[in-house]
């Protein structure tokens, strides 16, 4: 039972999916990568094929707390195409689950009608497909029950704020701490 889904579709960002997953899990956050395709196996955008943790058709979305989508072209119109997964996305607004994405991704969001005046943000040349939005031209936003960031340089503050919702910020500072400046190596 995952409390974070992540979601990979054709064409995907692999540094913004595969940074999320690390930072979270070594955060002891349980995190299921997720194929809307039918195949464990999807390659991203520039041609590293993952193998995911489960297919669409058997995650547990009831158990989980927050949907993570990372951006890439074609990923993110991809995922948007996928109808059961933007029926999941807006059955989690209507509950008030956490909806986290990045890069191009937030504009899914806006695309569904979810944001609702919330402030977001996403790699700026899709900032105006950010419907029912403010656009905030941040690294990272956190409004309500959004979590939202522009693009693969941004990733890690992306992850930390995840994990900050989860645990706190103090743990989410270590695992930076940990990976950024690990004293181990002197």
């Amino acid at each position: 039972m995952a409390q974070v889904l992540i979601f990979l579709a054709s064409g995907y960002e692999e540094v913004e999916m595969l940074t999320v997953v690390d930072l979270l899990r070594r955060s002891s956050i349980d995190i299921d990568m997720v194929s809307i395709t039918d195949s464990l196996e999807v390659t991203s955008s520039h041609n590293v094929t993952i193998k995911a943790d489960v297919l669409l058709k058997d995650a547990d979305f009831d158990s989980a707390q927050m949907i993570v989508l990372p951006g890439g072209i074609p990923g993110t119109p991809n995922l948007l195409a996928c109808k059961p997964l933007t029926d999941q996305i807006k059955k989690f607004a209507k509950e008030g689950k956490w909806l986290s994405a990045i890069c191009a991704a937030p504009t899914i969001y806006g695309e569904l009608g979810v944001y609702q005046g919330c402030k977001a943000t996403c790699y700026p040349d899709f900032a105006e497909k950010l419907k029912d939005a403010v656009y905030v031209k941040q690294p990272v936003v956190v409004d309500g029950i959004f979590t939202t960031s522009r693009g693969a340089g941004t990733t890690i503050e992306f992850a930390a704020a995840i994990i900050e919702r989860f645990k706190d910020k103090q743990t989410a500072d270590t695992i930076l701490q940990k990976i950024i400046f690990n004293d181990t190596y002197e």
